[in-house]
């Protein structure tokens, strides 16, 4: 306890006082209210020198703005002085401790309870020893100390569980966020894995029927096609292991996978819902990889999603444009049509967008549209349809 006292007592460090979480325009609404205290405290003083020692105490406010402790140390200094040295008139008797308090309020705002508490009563002995000759006084000034320490350790007390709440919500939402990314990972891991499984599973039938091809193949050949069929049936094997780890409990081990083949009854999905969809195929339509495909039709059912929840009844557009090395996907939506309701969750459609995308080596670009709405663009890497690829 000792040390925390003299920590926070005995220092120069500077602490300044933190603006308000209010909107712009009012977050620095304290630091304007201690600045006009501090003008209105240092116009008294009966004659020149009380007037002088009444601007520098007051302008220990300011300085209370940054260094609350040493502002603290030297505001006491000054009502001691001015006590003792220049006491004040009848008039204005009150004013130095005042500014006192006010400094006090500033310091307790930033220090530790304890050490709050032991300034605010060092305050009250030496109020007490100076004004010794009026209780009247000695009450005034100990009542101001209190409704000081009151008032900063309350204000500071709010601020720390204010931040503690949004580090609280900050670790949430991470936590949250690193959760999807792992599941979409996941999914996407399944899904993936089901494509490699049905090719090995091709490789697998052909090795086998490939010797019956061939009129009294080599036995080398029948041997060689053999070795392959065995490397792919120990590949699906182990691709199954993982395919079934991978899986939820709900889900079944031989769904199919979507296509762009599907986008159509996709569509006719959400505008079942009640978002009015409009999906077009641009460029000359071509067999894609497997893992690009299944993207695709991902990120557009996310996309669509998204529009349906938080913009519905927008008109909503889905191209599909097939070029040469990429495949680009673009959907859009106008303005909601009513209000949408509150949706949890709210980004983590994306995070799964910009994992396929990123996963593929493709880019994909997000936000909203000078319209009102929201535009999902992707561009998904295919192999040069100018060359020959192997059947």
């Amino acid at each position: 306890m000792l040390r925390a006292v003299t920590k926070d007592l005995l220092t120069m460090q500077p602490r300044p006082l933190p603006p308000l979480s209010w909107p712009r325009g009012l977050r620095w609404l304290p630091h304007v209210l201690v600045l006009l205290s501090a003008v209105a405290l240092s116009l008294t003083g009966a004659d020149l020198a009380a007037k002088v020692l009444a601007i520098s105490h007051a302008a220990m406010l300011l300085v209370a703005l940054r260094w609350p402790v040493p502002a603290w140390w030297l505001s006491l200094g000054f009502v001691l002085g001015i006590a003792l040295g220049h006491p004040p008139t009848a008039d204005n008797e009150l004013w130095a401790w005042l500014v006192h308090a006010e400094a006090l309020f500033l310091l307790t705002l930033r220090i530790r309870p304890v050490p709050a508490v032991v300034a605010t009563g060092v305050s009250m002995l030496v109020a007490t020893g100076c004004l010794a000759g009026s209780w009247r006084l000695v009450v005034s000034t100990v009542v101001f100390f209190g409704v000081a320490l009151l008032a900063g350790s309350l204000a500071r007390m709010r601020r720390e569980s204010r931040d503690r709440l949004t580090a609280q919500m900050a670790a949430t939402a991470h936590e949250r966020a690193e959760r999807t990314v792992l599941e979409e990972r996941t999914r996407i891991a399944r899904e993936l894995h089901d494509v490699v499984a049905h090719h090995m599973s091709v490789i697998s039938v052909k090795a086998e029927a490939a010797p019956y091809r061939v009129q009294d193949p080599p036995p080398e050949l029948v041997a060689e096609f053999a070795a392959i069929r065995a490397s792919a049936v120990d590949g699906l094997a182990e691709l199954r292991r993982l395919v079934g780890v991978l899986r939820s409990g709900t889900e079944p081990a031989t769904a199919p996978q979507p296509s762009l083949d599907q986008l159509e009854t996709l569509a006719e999905n959400v505008r079942a819902a009640g978002l009015p969809v409009v999906a077009r195929i641009d460029g000359t339509p071509r067999p894609v990889p497997a893992g690009v495909e299944l993207s695709a039709y991902r990120i557009v059912q996310e996309a669509l999603s998204n529009a349906l929840r938080h913009a519905p009844g927008a008109e909503t557009t889905v191209a599909v444009t097939y070029q040469e090395t990429l495949l680009r996907l673009r959907i859009s939506n106008g303005p909601a049509t009513s209000s949408a309701p509150s949706s949890p969750g709210t980004g983590h459609g994306l995070i799964g967008m910009r994992e396929r995308t990123a996963m593929l080596g493709g880019d994909l670009a997000t936000g909203p549209t000078p319209e009102g709405g929201y535009e999902v663009a992707a561009a998904l890497p295919l192999p040069d349809s100018t060359k020959d690829t192997p059947s």
